[in-house]
Formats: C-alpha cells, structure tokens, sequence
C-alpha cells in the first residue's frame, strides 16, 4: 500500500487516458496507492481540486498559495481566508507554501508574509502545513521558527541534513520525490538515510519530477511505488515496507482525519 501525499491531480497530462482522470487514478490503484492529497499552488485551484474530491473518496486536498505565484495572488493571502476554504471535511492541509528564490528574489518580503499567514492558518485550524522551499533554506526555517509552527511536511526534500535536522526539530515530516531516484542524488539519499523512519514520506509531485526510468516525462500518481522503491534501496528496505512505513506515517500525521 501507498499513498502519495503531494501531487497536482488538477495538472495531470492524460494524453494517454483518454483525458480522464479517473482512468490515471485508477492506474495508480492498480499498484497499491490507495490515497491521494492534492495541493493548491493558488486560490483558484479551488473548485477544480474541490470537484476532484467530490468525486473521490480517496482524495483529499490543500488549500494555498505557491511561493513562485505573483504579487497579486500574494495580494488575496490571508489566515482568515485560508481558514474559510479550510472547512470542507476533504480540506486537510494547508499549502503549498514556503520560500523559493530561485526564479525571482524581488518578492521575498510578499513571499514571508504570505508564508506567515499559511502558518498562522495552519495553527488555528490544526491542519499540517506544507511547505516548499528553494534556495531559501535558512529564511524558510527562520520563518518557520519565528512563527513556531510545528506540523507539516517538508516537501520535495532536496536540501541538506542541517536543514533536515532544523524541520525535524520543529516537529515535520519529510517526504522525498522521484528526486531521490536520480543518478545525481546521492547527497540527498545521505540525507534520508538520517531521517528517523517515523518521519519519512513519499510523494510523487506529480505532473513533475518523475521518477527513474522515467525521469524528463510527465509524471502520475502511479509512480509512487518507484519513490518507494528508490527510497528503499537508499535504505536497504523494500519497496513494500516503504510503502507500509510511509502510509502509518502519513495516518500518524493526519490522524485526525482518520479517527
């Protein structure tokens, strides 16, 4: 069993199901996903997302603003806003949010208070926040410090183990992408082999990222097995018990929803 615990379903290609997305859930059923949690990179991701989850008891979404979105969206950010679109019982974090100057270091300061009010949401309504970072690690842990949040994810893991330590400090889970699988990624798969097992997740990212052999196409929730896989043999463990291990994790995090 898997469950993929980040991933677009709203920005999916399905070229090759005949543009249903049920057809590209169903595919990832086959192979043991039996969860999915869609995030937001922007307020009007949310009917879309909504009318996914609707549709799919399996599925469960975030609510956010990305860190690379524009200052007019940055504009619509606020925790009472997050926390209105947070309601609906199939609303379980909240996000993607974060810090990433890579593409452009103009909107940092719109970029922190925006992340600021995804954490103030985060502690109000008690839903784990999920948090991207790029090229920002030390504002990004800073950030989450200063605002003493303390539950969530640290998503698509690609940084160091200092940064690592910092989020495990402050009480997060880190999941690792298809990322982990490259032939490139050996620091990052140093880095997981720190990570306690009760604190280890999986995602895919998807349409991102894919996975090996994949890698450079568009990515699906049917991959997650290969992160499994490739985290596993990082750890010397099987694809299986990755799977078991990160799907009790993902329950442990989000056990509200599964009381």
């Amino acid at each position: 069993m898997y469950i993929d615990s980040h991933c677009h379903l709203d920005r999916l290609q399905l070229d090759g199901y005949n543009q249903q997305l049920a057809l590209a859930l169903d595919a990832a059923r086959s192979l043991g996903v039996q969860r999915f949690l869609t995030i937001s990179v922007d307020l009007d991701d949310y009917a879309p997302l909504t009318a996914i989850c609707q549709a799919n008891s399996d599925v469960c979404m975030s609510v956010g603003v990305h860190p690379c979105e524009n200052s007019a969206m940055f504009a619509r950010v606020s925790s009472k806003a997050l926390l209105q679109l947070a309601t609906p019982s199939y609303v379980w974090a909240i996000g993607e949010t974060g810090l990433d100057y890579f593409h452009d270091d103009t909107l940092k300061q719109l970029q922190q208070h925006s992340f600021a009010e995804h954490i103030a949401a985060s502690k109000s309504s008690g839903l784990p926040l999920v948090v991207h970072t790029r090229q920002a690690r030390a504002d990004t842990i800073a950030v989450l410090r200063e605002q003493q949040a303390n539950n969530g994810i640290l998503h698509c893991f690609t940084e160091d183990w200092p940064t690592a330590k910092a989020g495990l400090d402050l009480g997060f889970y880190i999941s690792f992408s298809g990322i982990i699988s490259f032939k490139n990624a050996a620091e990052l798969r140093d880095v997981a082999k720190q990570v306690p097992l009760d604190r280890l997740l999986i995602e895919t990212d998807a349409p991102y990222l894919a996975p090996m052999p994949h890698r450079g196409k568009s990515n699906e929730p049917k991959y997650v097995p290969l992160v499994a896989q490739a985290l596993g043999d990082a750890l010397g463990l099987s694809a299986e018990y990755i799977g078991q291990l990160t799907t009790a994790n993902f329950k442990q995090l989000f056990a509200a929803h599964y009381a």
